[in-house]
């Protein structure tokens, strides 16, 4: 690797990925780095499109690292990681992926994650997205993600747009059993013209299985969010959602809740508010010695933490 990947490799992940317990690194599709141990295990696929991740039972406190580089521009990379996450197991994922480009073609990622969570287990999974460069080229990222939670699983997801990114479509489908939980935290930046758009489908499909979902996005310049969510209480069970977004400039967003309860028992909120930084909030940075564009990055670096 040189330095521009270790650059990369730092802003989507913030730690050393080598301190690990098992890691696979991908750059410009094709794993370049892999590390397993007796009970996390990575498998790449027959066919080279992805990895098996496998966690063992009762494994206590792993740490797995999954990130993508791509430095090459005109690639378009699409990537199946499939993670087994055993009985009463508790581990830590962090993936996302990181783009250069510095020159005038599109480069792409789409990385489909599916995870498989046994009974008692416990997944806190965190994802970043970030692209740079110099050239016209766009970065292009495509993240779906889809989620089975057997029952007493438990499961938290961070998901985090740093900057960059030109184009993205995020796609988020869980189905939840019994006495199971799921924790989502979104955060997505946007400038310039850039476009991002999320969609959430959650089924809750057994008695007590609960979601809390949080969106939390700035749009500025001319970009563009859309935030869509599908919740379905089937059963028994808990939903809550909230989407926050500031507006500045001529960006706009766009929220669109749908929530079905199918069951008399089935308790589903959603909640939503867009709108500029707040006058009194400026008013109040400024008089402390800050211009008014230190103001507003504080506010929407605190509003986005």
């Amino acid at each position: 690797m040189n330095k521009t990947d270790e650059k990369l490799l730092d802003e989507i992940l913030g730690n050393n990925v080598h301190d690990a317990d098992a890691y696979n690194i991908r750059k410009n599709g094709e794993g370049i780095e892999r590390k397993v141990n007796p009970y996390i295990d990575i498998v790449p696929k027959e066919d080279g499109s992805g990895l098996d991740i496998y966690v063992k039972e009762n494994t206590l406190f792993g740490i797995v690292h999954i990130p993508v580089i791509i430095t090459e521009s005109g690639l378009t990379d699409i990537v199946y990681n499939d993670f087994h996450i055993g009985k009463n197991a508790n581990v830590i994922i962090i993936a996302g992926c990181g783009i250069h480009n510095d020159l005038h073609q599109d480069s792409r990622h789409d990385g489909i994650h599916r995870f498989y969570l046994e009974e008692g287990s416990k997944v806190k999974y965190v994802e970043k997205h970030y692209g740079e460069g110099k050239g016209n080229g766009k970065k292009v990222l495509n993240p779906i993600t889809e989620i089975t939670m057997k029952k007493g699983s438990y499961m938290t997801m961070d998901s985090v747009q740093i900057k960059g990114v030109d184009n993205t479509i995020r796609k988020t489908n869980a189905t939840l059993y019994e006495d199971t939980t799921l924790v989502i935290n979104e955060k997505i930046l946007t400038n310039k013209d850039q476009f991002a758009k999320t969609d959430f489908k959650i089924s809750l499909e057994k008695d007590n299985a609960s979601t809390h979902i949080t969106s939390r996005s700035v749009a500025t310049n001319s970009s563009y969010q859309e935030f869509n969510s599908n919740i379905i209480g089937n059963t028994k069970s808990y939903a809550h959602v909230e989407c926050d977004a500031i507006i500045k400039d001529s960006a706009s967003v766009k929220a669109v809740p749908e929530i079905y309860a199918n069951h008399v028992d089935a308790n589903l909120i959603h909640e939503a508010a867009i709108g500029k930084i707040a006058g009194e909030q400026l008013t109040k940075l400024m008089s402390l010695g800050l211009t008014e564009k230190e103001a507003e990055n504080s506010i929407i670096h605190g509003f986005l933490k």
